[in-house]
């Protein structure tokens, strides 16, 4: 992900029994430590056939993000707005 100052922020998703954060919701809570104000843009990459939820990504930088779908070796196969 790409906040609005050109910081970049990679996660991957977290997975415990008393946490559960996909990546991209990773990504934002980075981003919102960091003072950042908003986002360009995202990447997410996943072995999982379903969309990502983007609720976190559009309740902190707002409608007309582009978040680019695509599969682990980095193949985009659509992009999703917030």
């Amino acid at each position: 992900m790409r906040d609005l100052d050109g910081r970049t922020y990679a996660g991957a998703t977290v997975a415990l029994p008393s946490l559960a954060l996909p990546a991209l919701e990773v990504c934002v809570a980075m981003a919102i430590a960091s003072g950042s104000r908003g986002l360009e843009a995202a990447v997410v990459l996943s072995s999982i056939d379903e969309a990502p939820s983007l609720a976190a990504a559009w309740e902190f930088a707002g409608t007309g993000v582009p978040v680019h779908v695509g599969d682990v070796r980095g193949a985009i196969e659509k992009t999703q707005f917030t």
